[in-house]
């Protein structure tokens, strides 16, 4: 963040929200403040102003499964989120001394429920929601409550249901919500600020109208870095057509057949788990042997992974190329976390989905047929370039999209082109098997996309890339991308379109454009 930024003062709130307090220097500085606090938080407490005139006050509703993350999910599973919220209660006391909050811990619309009929007789005036896990629904329920409410992100960690229900919310024009997507703290303490407004008595729509105009100053105007130098050679339109009609992907979703479906004229083929681990079982030892000492040899760090698993992820890889050679297909995805939970499969397929796109083939996550389809077509578009999928993050402090997952490419100019470096690390949300953080390259465009078959569009922004996020919450590859555009119009899709995107490098934009034209599709411009 830069640190020129004036503070501006409108109707007696401070609208600056721009400390550049990294969550680094933040917690050494407020370390002393929270030690005492540090042990287990169970309890809601009322923290800040007891005086009778001390407004507004507000509840701090923390969205997650525990104190202690108990499963595997976002940011990942043990991680404890007692110093997070220790931390920003003690900001809170400090830089909000007229303020009095209460906590809770939610994770059900029923838990939110109690939480307001709780509230209905202490007075509350207003709702920070914290979201900290992924998916638990919770600030539906407390806005609908018709107080005001702040919505907020704890980066990396709830961000998948945040983005969602924030774009829910914003697509009904909730009248009642601001939001907060920053890493800075201070960003979200500056929009806690902003209550205020209701203490003096303003309406709602003000206090929402403040958050929105903190939110845009703070984020920082785009950067004008040039891209690098990056040709694409581009496939015709009519041969890629002919192309994608050639190609097959293989979807591995559970033990039974699913309907037959085509995506732009990929024909989609359900196989279940066992014919895919029956064939990894039988992978020949020794080419086992050789691709687990070949992706051992070229990693530049491994943590936490063993050689025998490292071998069980060979032998995966194995088993998908001989059921996508049995079956003629150039592209497969796998449920790998229903599949590996399940234990229907022996290994996370995430180190052979990375072997197979680094070939000019393609391994799709999480049975993302949509995703592995855009991935097909783009390739073939591009010739051999290929897609990454992700889970995407929103950061105002930065003005970046981070695109996170467990695997992604090492050869993002396609197979002839050169290799990025690697680590072999336990896939992140559960600690366990291998995955892959690809290191990626800086200073080129990208073009991020989504096919949608039913409404037949295809979603497409457009950013620069800008260095790679080594945070140990969340997904293990994390590369972060300055979009091109209109920062805050990224925020309104997710609800509409899910929360993954592929990603390729180059500026695919206009060849998007003609096949999306010829195959009578439509271009959605998230930004």
């Amino acid at each position: 963040m830069t640190t020129n930024r004036a503070s501006e003062i409108t109707d007696g709130v401070s609208l600056c929200g721009c400390c550049p307090l990294s969550r680094r220097s933040f917690l050494a500085k407020s370390s002393a403040a929270c030690a005492a606090a540090l042990g287990a938080w169970s309890a809601p407490r009322v923290f800040g102003a007891s005086a009778p005139e001390a407004r507004p006050r507000i509840r701090v509703v923390y969205v997650l499964f525990g104190a202690k993350q108990p499963r595997p999910t976002w940011p990942h599973i043990g991680h404890d989120f007692v110093p997070v919220m220790n931390g920003l209660e003690a900001e809170l006391a400090r830089q909000c001394p007229t303020f009095q909050f209460l906590t809770s811990m939610a994770s059900t619309p029923e838990e939110a429920e109690k939480i307001l009929q709780g509230d209905q007789a202490a007075g509350v005036d207003g709702y920070l929601v914290y979201q900290m896990n992924n998916w638990p629904a919770v600030v539906q329920t407390i806005a609908a409550s018709g107080k005001p409410v702040l919505y907020a992100d704890f980066t990396y960690a709830g961000t998948g249901g945040f983005l969602r229900y924030n774009a829910a919310l914003l697509r009904s024009r909730s009248p009642n919500t601001g939001f907060v997507s920053s890493s800075e703290l201070q960003d979200l303490i500056e929009a806690v600020k902003c209550f205020e407004l209701i203490g003096q008595g303003r309406p709602v729509s003000e206090f929402v109208e403040a958050t929105a105009r903190l939110r845009r100053r703070c984020t920082p105007p785009p950067g004008r870095m040039a891209s690098a130098e990056d040709p694409v050679r581009c496939l015709s339109i009519p041969d890629c057509m002919s192309r994608l009609k050639e190609s097959k992907i293989l979807a591995i979703r559970d033990q039974k057949p699913g309907p037959a479906l085509e995506i732009m004229g990929i024909p989609i083929v359900y196989l279940p788990f066992a014919e895919l681990n029956d064939l990894a079982l039988k992978a020949d030892p020794d080419e086992v042997r050789a691709w687990a000492d070949r992706w051992e040899k070229g990693a530049r760090r491994i943590e936490g992974v063993t050689r025998e698993t490292i071998e069980k992820s060979a032998a995966m890889y194995l088993g998908q190329k001989a059921l996508m050679q049995k079956h003629g297909a150039n592209g497969i995805t796998i449920n790998c976390l229903g599949g590996f939970y399940g234990k229907h499969i022996g290994a996370y397929p995430c180190l052979g989905f990375c072997q197979l796109v680094d070939d000019g083939l393609v391994g799709a996550c999480e049975c993302d047929i949509r995703s592995a389809a855009t991935m097909v077509a783009i390739s073939a578009l591009s010739q051999g370039r290929p897609g990454y999928i992700s889970d995407p993050v929103m950061d105002t402090a930065k003005r970046e999209i981070i695109y996170a997952h467990c695997v992604a490419p090492t050869k993002v100019f396609g197979p002839s082109g050169g290799a990025n470096p690697y680590e072999i690390l336990t896939h992140s949300e559960d600690r366990q098997g291998a995955s892959l953080r690809s290191i990626l390259p800086v200073g080129y465009l990208t073009t991020t996309l989504e096919f949608e078959p039913k409404r037949k569009e295809i979603l497409l922004h457009q950013g620069r890339a800008v260095g790679n996020d080594s945070n140990d919450r969340a997904c293990r590859t994390k590369l972060r991308v300055q979009p091109l555009g209109d920062f805050e119009k990224l925020f309104a899709m997710w609800d509409v379109w899910g929360w993954h995107r592929v990603t390729f490098y180059g500026d695919l934009k206009d060849a998007v454009l003609a096949l999306a034209d010829a195959a009578g599709w439509k271009v959605v411009l998230e930004a």
